[in-house]
């Protein structure tokens, strides 16, 4: 059974070592899990996920491999807070359940029944009308059916009968295959990072406070201006168009790369980039900033984010006037190659998943102005891509 759930979270994309799971075993043979599922489970976790990028993938592969098995817990009965249990018997249960319930003698007789039950039961239950298990008509357990149920040890309500539910997946967010979230995004962006201190002397430095004191046989309080992230960086964000689909990751990525660049500066274009961009989108027919100003006025040691889906007709891309907004001098591509050519650290980050690039013509020719440094946006892509600018 352990082999085949370590198999299982190899096959799965889990990094896990033999390291580690002889680890898990060896922990095991101490008895530390203490014969319960529950502690088992948070054993195998922190011996085995050492990324939190791959929780969500241990909570399914877990699932899978140790399906049926109880999560008991040893809390008193008492501790289950009643005024939760009625409100998920007001939002869950109809009113000819709730008499029901009233009928057998109301919430306080279920808890009753409940905790005498798992004083009297010492092993797994299976089937049946009493005992706590799976596949019965108990009002408690998990993959039957009572109206006044308590589910235990259930993957998700089969019957929405249900008033309390102990297994949960709460990493779901965090799988890096997944599309990205404010949280996840900022913790991708910490791989950016270029520390200095610079300005005012406004935070205290302890290590130069105490040598000073020493050497001086007084207090003499040393201060130093703050530590930030000295990374500079430009994003350029499509919009309109095809990018209406994916507004709500773009706004989540900007308000992340706001908390996390203390310099960093924003404009707009649409599909692809050409001779002007803007700041603001209600005002981008009226102030348009020139392309070619905005690299006069920011060095080449800035790092350049293109964030859009690049769909577009290829014509927008190849020949001038392709634009489908405006008559363009010079081709798109030939503006991609000046911003490739003066800053060495540029990258695109696109929200389509990646496997339907291939079907999208201006996604390929994008793709390669970009010399293959386009990156979707997920967790694994943009901690790629991260990693590229930090380069």
């Amino acid at each position: 059974m352990f082999i085949t759930f370590f198999t299982e979270l190899k096959s799965a994309g889990i990094p896990v070592s033999l390291r580690e799971y002889l680890t898990l075993m060896e922990a095991l043979d101490k008895d530390l899990a203490e014969r319960s599922v529950e502690d088992f489970y948070y054993l195998a976790r922190l011996s085995l996920v050492k990324d939190e990028s791959n929780l969500d993938k241990f909570d399914r592969v877990f699932g899978t491999v140790f399906k049926g098995l109880e999560l008991m817990s040893d809390v008193p009965i008492t501790e289950i807070p009643e005024d939760w249990l009625r409100k998920r018997a007001e939002k869950h249960l109809s009113e000819e359940e709730k008499a029901q319930i009233e009928a057998m003698g109301g919430f306080e007789k279920l808890m009753e029944t409940l905790a005498e039950r798992l004083k009297e039961q010492e092993k797994r239950h299976q089937g049946g009308n009493k005992w706590i298990g799976t596949a019965g008509t108990s009002p408690f357990g998990a993959y039957g059916y009572n109206p006044e149920g308590i589910r235990i040890g259930q993957k998700e309500s089969r019957h929405r009968r249900a008033v309390k539910v102990w297994d949960k997946r709460e990493f779901k967010d965090l799988d890096d295959t997944q599309l990205l979230g404010t949280r996840n995004i900022q913790v991708a962006l910490k791989r950016l990072r270029n520390f200095a201190r610079t300005g005012a002397a406004e935070e205290l430095d302890l290590d130069h406070t105490i040598k000073a004191t020493a050497h001086k046989g007084l207090l003499d309080i040393k201060m130093r201006p703050e530590r930030h992230n000295a990374v500079k960086v430009l994003l350029f964000f499509d919009i309109g168009g095809s990018m209406d689909d994916h507004i709500r990751v773009c706004e989540e990525l900007f308000s992340a790369a706001r908390s996390e660049f203390k310099v960093m500066e924003h404009f707009y274009f649409h599909n692809c980039l050409y001779e002007t961009v803007w700041k603001e989108n209600r005002r981008r027919h009226t102030e348009r900033l020139p392309t070619m100003d905005v690299l006069h006025k920011y060095p080449s040691d800035y790092k350049i984010i293109f964030v859009g889906d690049a769909s577009m007709s290829p014509y927008e891309i190849a020949y001038p006037g392709g634009s489908v907004e405006h008559w363009n001098e010079e081709a798109g591509s030939a503006w991609m190659h000046r911003v490739t050519g003066l800053y060495n650290s540029a990258i695109w980050l696109n929200p389509v998943r990646q496997e339907h690039w291939r079907y999208t013509p201006s996604i390929q020719m994008m793709q390669e102005l970009m010399e293959n440094r386009m990156f979707p946006m997920t967790v694994e892509g943009l901690t790629d891509a991260m990693k590229e600018l930090a380069r």
